[in-house]
């Protein structure tokens, strides 16, 4: 379903008369984040979002609307008027997702760097503020680790001060947060030098150690959907499969359109 479908679900039942009737409406997570979550492409196959897998761990009222995009930040995001869209869409009890580090790292680029206990926090408040303002409940996510490790073999934190400046701001704002740096990298140790080449984009011709295959992502998306529910974002009842094996079959890669 595109995100303009979704974003139509709840307009239709408002519009119905139904939902007086005892009708719930559908409550939407939107994610606003970088090519980590993003939705990819058949051309891009078999690289893949950890927002492509979060849908597996939720039930079907708590769609997920997926506007992260490949080599954003949290300032080119804004920048580019994305969020603006999220927040002409998003509707009182939704959820806006935010994840944002990898691409803010990028110094060299003024287009995208943030630095992390001014601008970046700054940037983040207008994700924070702006959900706030229409009725919905941000959440912020920090950055998911790359696959890096040591001479011994240890996985190695890559995005500096950014996870920790995410963690203050979300105890200053009081807004819910999913540390899924810290626990990708537990993940990436407790995997190991070699399993976790099976959860990136390694590929016969590329050795990518910041995006996911099927199972990286997969495993992602497990981790934020144990998350929502830790930090009681959402209930039991709104989450599934969080201790079944998800098929990577289930991913599947659309045709992109233009």
């Amino acid at each position: 379903m595109t995100t303009a479908a979704l974003a139509a679900v709840p307009l239709t039942i408002a519009a119905s008369g139904t939902a007086s009737a005892g009708i719930r409406r559908p409550r939407t997570i939107y994610i606003a984040g970088d090519s980590t979550a993003a939705q990819k492409y058949a051309d891009a196959a078999p690289e893949t979002g950890w927002g492509m897998a979060l849908p597996f761990f939720l039930h079907r009222d708590r769609p997920v609307a997926n506007h992260a995009v490949n080599g954003r930040s949290s300032k080119s995001f804004v920048d580019e008027g994305r969020l603006d869209t999220i927040l002409g869409l998003i509707q009182p009890g939704d959820f806006l997702l935010i994840q944002f580090a990898h691409n803010d790292e990028k110094s060299a680029d003024p287009t995208r760097y943030t630095e992390p206990w001014t601008t970046y926090q700054d940037y983040l408040r207008l994700y924070i503020d702006g959900a706030r303002a229409r009725g919905a409940r941000p959440v912020l996510a920090t950055s998911v680790e790359r696959r890096k490790f040591d001479t011994a073999a240890n996985a190695v934190p890559t995005h500096g001060d950014y996870p920790a400046s995410m963690r203050a701001l979300a105890e200053q704002e009081r807004v819910a947060l999913l540390d899924i740096q810290a626990l990708s990298l537990a993940l990436w140790q407790k995997l190991g030098v070699e399993e976790t080449k099976t959860y990136f984009n390694w590929t016969a011709t590329e050795q990518d150690n910041t995006h996911f295959n099927p199972p990286g992502a997969i495993a992602v998306a497990r981790l934020v959907a144990q998350e929502l529910l830790r930090t009681r974002v959402l209930r039991p009842q709104d989450v599934r499969r969080l201790d079944q094996e998800i098929p990577t079959s289930w991913i599947t890669w659309p045709e992109a359109t233009a």
